[in-house]
């Protein structure tokens, strides 16, 4: 398989990380968002962009989420 198709098949592919949240955001709420995914970055005081700050920072935070927009 060539590598342009095995990325085609992601579901994530062409999604940045800030749509991610960012429609996380507008299905779930803060609230639920930090009850389904219990990081601080949802909890207290959530904002996009401290969120991204520490996803970035953090691949198994990031990676829940992932898995929660694929599979939620």
């Amino acid at each position: 398989m060539k590598p342009n198709q095995q990325s085609s098949n992601d579901p994530l592919h062409g999604k940045t990380l800030e749509m991610i949240v960012t429609h996380l955001v507008e299905m779930y709420g803060w609230e639920e968002l930090g009850n389904l995914i219990r990081i601080n970055c949802f909890r207290d005081n959530p904002s996009i962009k401290s969120s991204l700050t520490f996803l970035r920072k953090t691949p198994w935070a990031r990676k829940k989420v992932e898995e929660l927009y694929i599979h939620g």
